[in-house]
């Protein structure tokens, strides 16, 4: 159980930095490189979306992790390859939740933990969105 709460805690930890370290990034470059407003919000964008994806395969190694070589728990699915990890991962990022692959053991708790930082992390992305909008949607009184 200590090495589940670690891999839990760890994972937390590492996707609310690189999360905060990529809204930093993007609100630096949106302020100094780009002038379009359609730029900046078309970088902000996939900006958010990439570091999403980064976070997520971040869980997807840690379910690797607990699965192959720490054997806290195990998945049933119909293959056990990267791919069925990240699927199950953004599964449980986003709350999806379809249920075709699923942990049993401890993993079950890195799956509940995952789902509540990834409505976090979406939530922080959602407004830090909006804020961006709010700023750049409207420049000198005229929509863009």
């Amino acid at each position: 159980m200590i090495a589940t709460v670690a891999l839990a805690a760890a994972s937390v930890i590492a996707t609310v930095l690189i999360h905060y370290e990529s809204l930093s990034l993007l609100l630096r470059v949106s302020r100094s490189r780009f002038r379009n407003p359609r730029t900046v919000m078309l970088v902000v964008i996939f900006g958010v979306l990439f570091s999403h994806l980064i976070e997520i395969a971040i869980y997807a190694g840690v379910y690797w992790l607990g699965d192959v070589v720490i054997d806290i728990g195990h998945f049933v699915a119909n293959t056990q390859d990267a791919v069925s990890y990240f699927y199950f991962s953004m599964e449980s990022f986003t709350s999806l939740g379809m249920g075709d692959v699923y942990p049993l053991g401890d993993l079950r708790l890195i799956a509940g933990v995952e789902s509540l930082n990834g409505l976090l992390l979406i939530s922080w992305s959602a407004s830090f969105t909006y804020l961006m909008m709010e700023r750049y949607w409207k420049l000198n009184g005229r929509e863009v």
